[in-house]
């Protein structure tokens, strides 16, 4: 092949090529190599010398020429090939050195502006929340790292502001994802508008944002910027016709008095956002020391609580309830208890709404089922045991199958077990939660009502459910003695009752008195330390004794 033709055959691809020989002359360029080096104002002539390459090289960087040459002379000592990149004027441009046996280089030359841009644009993209444009988790984590790295130069501190929205999930739920996109949008518009332009606005999660706030000078402005925060998202919004109204709860750190890294002031605002939301949400909390050590509790507790069921560390006590008419306990309200090895006895109050949380409800809530219907199998046969039952055990569709397995394995008839749910369950009323409470009717299981009167809709559940008892909450009967209306409450609602022809049991019945006033208002049953406390199982028979001599 001659010359000439090689060097059409070179001009054809796309990439430029160059030949140097082993004294630094350039012996032959492709059209693609001059069109290019022309653009970079550099025009070659025949034999002409590789050192203006060499300043090229160098871009607009400012690299030192010796280094260069040190590097290239160290490539074709070990004939290694050199990459490097370098931008002069508009254009980026990568130029691979080869060396070739005998001090000659062979350069390939491409011009890659246009890939660079796009990585450029694709890199920024991926820095950004793709429905608000606000930054997302990455962006966030190099603007904190920037910011303290100047808390470590010049002693600048920033705060960390993590905001969680409040009763969102029910406007996905219930208008959909569309409706719930266009309000995020809005929200991220509010949080732009209430800080600085040196501050950060992220979205980090579904419902879930992060202020970095700059050149904070003291915690006022701080505590400013989040009570002005909670005021705006707590705001009426208008999207696609609908008035939403929704809140925030906002968790604050401070560095470097909450930390100096990244990762515990993260942390430390995870923290103050959890109590703010323990708090009653709308509101904030500033991280304090102590919140870490609560938290630390809190997580020995949920991990002593995943090995409790193994362990066989929770236990039943069980509480009777007499039927005032006939004077004879009919049945008992099953009560856990937790006898922690060291904690000793751990009340349901303290790790019930931990076990609903985290979602081990559902397996603690099992096997109070099935052991209060082995229990109750040892009782008079007219007796019944009522067990609560949480939401999260309704949205599992193991319910019906663990009672139908409950009753088969201990032969406890059906008519003897007892339901008890509270508004909860129904406070979002759908067809399957009905159709779960018609099967458990089916089986012949009883349902009721339990703190009847405490929530906003009882009156409507009545009607969407044929319930066989309604409990009437204890608070009630506490203020009996004391507020003028609680007796014509308890009066309606046993009144109720009766027209429905439901069981009405007053709860927290704990004198003569107050027992006596509630058979006067015509309530059928009730329950509560005047007929006895909860007892555990070995001490159950006893109380039944004393009622049969009675």
């Amino acid at each position: 092949m001659s010359g000439d033709t090689l060097v059409r055959y070179l001009d054809a691809v796309r990439q430029g090529l160059l030949m140097i020989d082993r004294s630094g002359s350039i012996v032959m360029a492709s059209a693609s190599a001059r069109q290019l080096l022309s653009s970079l104002n550099i025009a070659l002539r025949e034999n002409a010398s590789a050192l203006p390459l060499l300043r090229v090289l160098r871009g607009e960087t400012p690299q030192d020429r010796r280094a260069i040459i040190g590097t290239l002379r160290h490539s074709l000592d070990r004939r290694q090939p050199r990459l490097f990149e370098f931008r002069c004027a508009d254009h980026t441009v990568q130029a691979e050195l080869q060396p070739v046996v005998g001090g000659s280089w062979v350069v390939t030359l491409e011009d890659v502006s246009i890939r660079k841009a796009s990585e450029a644009r694709a890199d920024a993209m991926a820095r950004l929340d793709p429905l608000t444009g606000l930054p997302n988790r990455l962006l966030l984590r190099e603007r904190l790292a920037e910011a303290l790295a100047r808390l470590d130069r010049t002693g600048e501190a920033c705060a960390l502001l993590l905001i969680d929205l409040d009763r969102f999930k029910p406007v996905n739920d219930t208008l959909g994802h569309p409706v719930g996109d266009a309000l995020l949008e809005k929200v991220a518009d509010r949080l732009r508008s209430t800080v600085r332009p040196t501050d950060t606005v992220a979205r980090i999660g579904g419902d879930e944002f992060i202020i970095l706030q700059a050149g904070v000078r003291d915690a006022a402005g701080t505590q400013a910027l989040a009570r002005r925060i909670v005021d705006l998202i707590g705001r009426t919004y208008m999207v696609e016709g609908h008035l939403l109204t929704i809140g925030a709860s906002v968790g604050v750190a401070l560095a470097p008095e909450d930390g100096a890294d990244a990762d515990r002031l993260l942390k430390n605002a995870d923290l103050a956002l959890y109590r703010a939301k323990l708090d009653g949400r709308g509101t904030y909390r500033f991280f304090e020391s102590e919140m870490d050590a609560r938290m630390q509790a809190r997580r020995k507790l949920e991990l002593d609580m995943r090995q409790a069921l193994a362990r066989r560390e929770f236990q039943l006590h069980y509480q009777p309830q007499l039927q005032l008419e006939s004077g004879k306990l009919i049945g008992c309200e099953a009560l856990i208890r937790w006898r922690h090895p060291d904690r000793g006895l751990v009340s349901p109050l303290d790790f019930i709404p931990l076990a609903e949380e985290i979602g081990l409800i559902v397996p603690i809530g099992e096997w109070v089922i099935r052991q209060a219907c082995r229990d109750a199998m040892t009782w008079p046969s007219h007796m019944s045991v009522a067990v609560n039952v949480s939401p999260a055990q309704f949205k599992s569709d193991r319910l019906v199958e663990t009672i139908i397995s409950a009753l088969a394995t201990s032969g406890l008839p059906a008519r003897r077990l007892e339901v008890e749910i509270t508004e909860g369950v129904l406070l979002q009323e759908n067809e399957k939660t009905l159709q779960t409470l018609h099967r458990l009717r089916e089986l012949g299981v009883r349902v009721s009502m339990d703190d009847f009167g405490t929530g906003y809709s009882s009156l409507s559940y009545l009607r969407s459910f044929p319930f066989d008892k309604i409990k009437i909450d204890r608070s009630f009967v506490k203020d009996l003695a004391t507020k003028p209306d609680g007796e014509a409450i308890i009066r309606a609602i046993a009144g109720l009752g009766k027209s429905l022809g439901m069981t009405t049991v007053a709860e927290g019945v704990e004198t003569a008195e107050q027992m006596q006033r509630i058979r006067l208002e015509g309530c059928t049953d009730v329950q509560g330390y005047l007929i006895s406390r909860p007892v555990p199982t070995e001490d159950l028979l006893e109380v039944f004794a004393t009622y049969l001599k009675a």
